[in-house]
């Protein structure tokens, strides 16, 4: 081997996160019962007694594409007394065409008051979709008693929604009141403007948002240079705390309990089109990873559409994988015509379908409730000639793009053998911490769905942490500087731990929540498992030679293993932190759990027999060994002592255990 060959050593950064970027650093304030945490001008976890209260409040500058500037903050100034603190600072938001400054000043008290008051100057004209506070009620307030003060003064009581709300739950709002601690009610009152509220689970987001300035005017919107614009967004409790805040348990369990009824769904990736050729000369390490289907897509607004479809077959026959194929129709055109022309070609490629979706294009963008769409061809039209085209072929209904979409064009579901949606985790925040919140979200997904569907067979993917496309702009974001960037395909995590944790907490919530099929990631490419060379930004991974592996290929590799197998119950103690899934083969159980933070996790685990346990360990110690063997979790293996084992941060592990039976 040559000098010029040898892998470089990665970091530990890029170990966990596929970059050397930093996420923005956090610092924890408190005041009496009140703790927030401020990271990069906002607050984020505003807690009373302990118990989360707010999921953030921030002051957001968007471009007219729904971009999030990241403010240049300056003159920040911290204090802490033992009355309260209070935050300072100047905050700029630019790009090559406009310049918006403001001033942000936050206090917290003892008393459990909270202000955070901040003025914005534009400094040239400045076009935006929304400029000033965003506040967020975690998620786990849905279904609550939410009290409701209207800009006119007017009260009503409601409730945060339960199933998710396609459209916005509560209009014109000056203040909220929810029982944040039993007994204790919290007040969030927003001055300066109009604020209404959306419930960001559709974009997997794990919060309720209330935001400045209505969508029903028009955006984007121009602020003229040199006006002023005040808002304020203050938080109070309905009494003073008399209990300490609670500590973080260092210890977290996961319990073995009964074999369920649900079983390990099947397991795909998509084949995009652009990555073809490549994935042909991988096949082998693709048919490790065992997938159960293969994503394909034929974009009809492309003239080489049809192009890759052999390709396609190829690749489906070599890791004995069921071939789905994505179909998009053009607005305006004739369904039969265009998916004629789609099934002479399959035909004539010889390749095997198990299922097709159709979409129209106007379908892959975001549309608000209510908005007219383009409707040529119809969803019955496409059904129809769907069927005529493909006869025997089963046919999905709903989304290509993401849930969001779904909720806002029920689908009509007895057209369709299943309905399927994909999801994206960087719509809104692309920070470590965000973006792992995201699979909080999954049971109201998965909830949401069968409340629409009833017992219809029910798909999801391919979806990842970033976009497969951008139905809010004009495209995908770019990210030259290998950062976090929302609504990009180019997400470094993607490469490094981090994934193969969300991989695995994503995989389990739609298992227990019953999908029958599952698909994520792509073979190679951006959003690949498998790397390949030539991509930009890919620190360590292009000094190596042969088949290269993110760390995320063993955990799909690993459950695909399971595939059709039982359901054990797995509860985690605290699922925010720790995620699992297990099955049972026989008379032992497999179970795979992952740490979802940045920080080491110490688990034990209960449910097992008192016997030599075998665990597995996909963590930053072994990255290296796991990016070149497709059976590093096989090598990887050593016993276990005593039902306890650390989880380095985002590491995942896999454990063969006894169990006692139970039902």
């Amino acid at each position: 081997m040559t000098t010029d060959t040898i892998p470089v050593a990665p970091s530990r950064a890029v170990k966990l996160c596929g970059t050397d970027a930093a996420d923005p650093p956090s610092l924890r304030l408190s005041a009496g019962n009140l703790s927030v945490e401020l990271e990069n001008g906002q607050l984020r976890y505003v807690r009373f007694e302990g118990v989360e209260a707010l999921r953030g409040v921030a002051f957001l500058v968007r471009d007219e594409n729904w971009g999030t500037y990241a403010p240049q903050i300056e003159d920040l100034d911290v204090k802490e007394t033992a009355e309260g603190f209070a935050v300072a600072y100047r905050a700029i938001c630019q790009d090559k065409r406009q310049n918006l400054a403001f001033e942000a000043r936050i206090a917290g008290s003892r008393d459990g008051s909270l202000i955070f008051a901040a003025r914005a100057t534009p400094l040239t004209d400045f076009v935006t979709n929304r400029a000033g506070f965003v506040v967020l009620h975690p998620a786990s307030v849905a279904g609550q008693t939410l009290r409701v003060t209207h800009v006119d003064g007017s009260e009503e009581e409601t409730r945060f929604p339960e199933a998710i709300s396609p459209s916005q739950p509560v209009f014109n709002i000056r203040a909220l009141a929810h029982e944040a601690v039993p007994g204790i009610w919290a007040t969030c009152r927003m001055e300066g403007d109009a604020f209404e509220m959306e419930d960001q689970r559709n974009w997997t987001d794990a919060s309720f948002k209330t935001y400045v300035r209505p969508l029903a005017l028009p955006w984007g919107y121009t602020l003229a240079k040199g006006s002023r614009h005040e808002q304020t967004v203050s938080l109070t409790f309905s009494r003073r705390a008399i209990s300490d805040a609670k500590d973080a348990r260092t210890e977290a369990t996961i319990n073995l309990g009964a074999e369920l009824a649900a079983r390990i769904p099947d397991l795909g990736v998509a084949l995009p089109a652009e990555e073809a050729q490549k994935t042909l000369g991988v096949l082998g390490s693709l048919a490790t990873m065992r997938p159960s289907l293969l994503v394909c897509n034929v974009d009809l607004r492309e003239g080489a559409a049809l192009a890759k479809l052999d390709a396609y077959r190829q690749a489906s026959e070599a890791v004995s994988a069921r071939v789905v194929l994505e179909i998009v129709v053009p607005d305006e055109q004739d369904a039969a015509v265009s998916l004629a022309a789609v099934a002479k070609s399959v035909r004539q490629a010889r390749l095997d379908l198990d299922s097709v979706v159709v979409s129209t294009a106007a379908d892959l963008k975001s549309w608000q409730p209510g908005a007219p769409r383009p409707e040529k061809p119809t969803v019955e039209e496409i059904a129809k000639e769907a069927r005529a085209a493909f006869p025997g072929v089963k046919l999905g209904g709903g989304m290509l793009s993401t849930f969001t979409e779904l909720n806002r064009k029920r689908p009509k579901v007895e057209l369709f053998d299943y309905v399927s949606h994909t999801t994206c985790s960087i719509v809104h925040a692309a920070d470590d911490r965000s973006v792992m919140e995201t699979l909080e979200t999954l049971p109201a997904i998965v909830a949401s769905v069968r409340a629409m569907i009833g017992d219809r067979s029910y798909r999801i993917g391919p979806s990842a942490i970033a976009a497969r496309s951008n139905p809010y702009g004009k495209d995908l974001v770019d990210n030259p500087h290998n950062d976090r960037v929302c609504l990009t395909n180019a997400d470094p995590r993607q490469r490094g731990l981090f994934n193969a944790a969300w991989t695995l907490g994503y995989i389990a919530a739609c298992s227990y929540g019953g999908v029958e099929a599952l698909a994520l990631g792509a073979t190679t490419g951006l959003l690949g498992f498998i790397h390949r060379q030539g991509l930009a930004n890919t620190p360590y991974f292009d000094s190596i030679n042969g088949p290269t592996f993110y760390p995320a290929f063993h955990v799909l590799s690993g459950l695909s293993r399971g595939r059709g197998l039982p359901l054990i119950e797995a509860r985690a103690s605290e699922p925010h932190r720790l995620t699992a899934l297990a099955w049972r083969e026989g008379a032992r159980a497999v179970l795979w759990l992952a740490n979802l933070t940045a920080e080491p996790l110490n688990i034990r685990l209960t449910g097992v027999e008192n016997k030599p346990l075998q665990a597995s360990l996909l963590d930053a110690a072994g990255f290296e060994q796991a990016t070149v063997s497709a059976h590093a979790m096989d090598s990887l293996k050593r016993p276990l002592d005593d039902a306890k084992l650390a989880l380095d941060a985002y590491a995942v592990a896999r454990v063969e255990a006894e169990t006692r039976r139970t039902s």
